[in-house]
């Protein structure tokens, strides 16, 4: 079974997010509250995804992906954040992120994207 990191500061995104994975079939799921919180919890629970937001408050979506990026070079990392961030973008896939996804999505993307990357629960 899929471990799965959700990763945003708005409580109401994790649980979006949270909700979808779980009627999927998704079981295995912790959640982060920020880029810093998401470092710790990846060393912790190293999950088989992260899904993350890119603006957050203490440590932002880049500096995390970088971080768990140069701690586990395999990791697989999707970010999901609001349209106008392009630059944002670009410097996310070049760190090395599998995909982008943009706020607001649809289940069905989410769960596309989810199932790619790790699989179907």
């Amino acid at each position: 079974m899929a471990k799965i990191l959700i990763v945003d500061d708005a409580a109401f995104m994790r649980k979006v997010i949270r909700d979808t994975l779980s009627k999927a079939g998704y079981t295995e799921i912790e959640e982060a509250v920020d880029g810093q919180d998401a470092v710790e919890k990846y060393s912790q629970f190293k999950p088989d995804l992260v899904l993350m937001d890119i603006t957050m408050p203490n440590m932002d979506g880049l500096e995390a992906l970088k971080a768990i990026r140069s701690k586990d070079s395999n990791a697989n990392v999707v970010m999901c954040s609001a349209m106008g961030q392009e630059s944002m973008v670009v410097e996310a896939v070049q760190a090395g992120i599998k995909d982008f996804i943009v706020k607001p999505f649809k289940s069905d993307r989410l769960l596309k994207t989810v199932s790619t990357i790790v699989g179907n629960p």
